[in-house]
């Protein structure tokens, strides 16, 4: 018997991130919804299981609060029919929600995680991931963040936090990959 096909988990690309672009937030990665449209296609046309995740903010002047217009999925990375939306109200993808008993009843033992922000829930969710036990890939291509000040005051790049970001993931809590090493990881096992 073969083992199940990896799970692509797709991380808030919500429509929030397009207003903090529009009120002069500096991102990283421009091609990174692109990358993961990509993703979604190969994994659709693989039959592999997919979980869209989104941010429900709980703050009251949070951008991803259900009732505000960020909350919405960007269009080309919407979920189709069938494919489960995981709502989850902190950073990572697994607490509080049932992401972990969906992947294991199905044993599902890889996920391809892609998504926003490179250094907050996609961080989050791919460190518990790895702690879980999953064989976790992070897509580096598709996934991005934004500019920060740190506590010090200095500004730090977006290109920088999240290359930091995946050089402290790498190898010890995921695999980092290309969207295209992911498509084509994906095709190999499908072969």
């Amino acid at each position: 018997m073969s083992s199940p096909l990896p799970a692509l988990i797709v991380v808030d690309v919500q429509r929030a991130f397009d207003e903090w672009e529009a009120a002069g937030k500096r991102r990283n990665n421009p091609d990174a919804v692109a990358r993961i449209v990509d993703l979604l296609a190969a994994f659709r046309a693989s039959g592999a299981p997919i979980f869209h995740i989104r941010h429900e903010g709980t703050k009251p002047n949070s951008t991803f609060r259900p009732e505000r217009p960020g909350y919405a999925v960007k269009d080309e990375a919407r979920e189709q029919a069938g494919e489960p939306v995981i709502v989850k109200r902190v950073n990572s993808a697994f607490i509080g929600t049932d992401l972990e008993a969906r992947l294991r009843a199905s044993g599902i033992a890889t996920v391809v995680i892609c998504g926003a922000t490179t250094n907050h829930c996609v961080e989050t969710t791919t460190r518990m991931a790895g702690n879980l036990g999953f064989d976790a890939h992070l897509v580096r291509d598709a996934t991005w963040t934004f500019d920060r000040t740190g506590p010090d005051g200095d500004t730090h790049s977006a290109e920088d936090i999240h290359a930091m970001t995946l050089s402290n993931l790498n190898g010890e809590f995921a695999r980092i990959v290309t969207t295209s090493e992911a498509i084509a990881s994906l095709t190999a096992m499908r072969q």
